[in-house]
């Protein structure tokens, strides 16, 4: 599913983001940067090692920021590296906490000459963020973005699952109608 926003090309799929050969992927980390399950363990195994290296060096990433990393041995040039919250009840900053993670990454690849860029579904994992609240959020805060800032040309959602995919698709229908 896609749709155009301003210029930019805002789409859902189902797949596996390590395959992307967008500019950048976006790795749902955890604030140590020292890899772990999910999509941060899949995007450190198919890059490699260098993605790591780096990640050492930085140190650290806090919840709602961002930071980046070559693509070490993906087809992507960069992996954006973000934390998301962990949820709790709604009740702690959460949903400012998951835009602002979609939002620094989204500068972040601007800042540095990307023209295209690959989210997981951030935070929906291992950190318990309900998939239909954190698909919305998502979303808005991308489409709001690129409504603002005409430097990218692609967005893609790159959902693991069927039922991620049907939250996205359902939240975008919310969102654009």
């Amino acid at each position: 599913m896609q749709i155009t926003i301003s210029n930019t090309t805002l789409s859902l799929t189902k797949g596996d983001i390590t395959h992307e050969e967008t500019d950048a992927i976006v790795n749902a980390a955890n604030s140590r940067l020292a890899g772990g399950g999910g999509v941060d363990g899949a995007i450190h195994r198919a890059g490699g090692p260098k993605i790591m290296e780096e990640c050492r060096k930085i140190g650290g990433c806090p919840t709602g920021s961002a930071v980046i990393t070559s693509g070490g041995n993906l087809k992507a040039k960069y992996v954006i590296h973000t934390v998301g919250p962990i949820y709790h009840d709604g009740k702690h900053d959460e949903a400012k906490l998951l835009a602002n993670a979609y939002k620094n990454s989204l500068e972040l690849a601007i800042k540095n000459n990307g023209k295209s860029i690959s989210f997981p579904s951030i935070s929906t994992g291992a950190y318990g963020y309900p998939i239909n609240e954190a698909a919305e959020i998502a979303l808005k805060t991308v489409i709001d973005f690129v409504k603002a800032n005409k430097e990218l040309s692609l967005v893609r959602f790159v959902l693991f699952s069927d039922r991620d995919f049907e939250a996205y698709k359902k939240a975008l229908e919310k969102l654009t109608k």
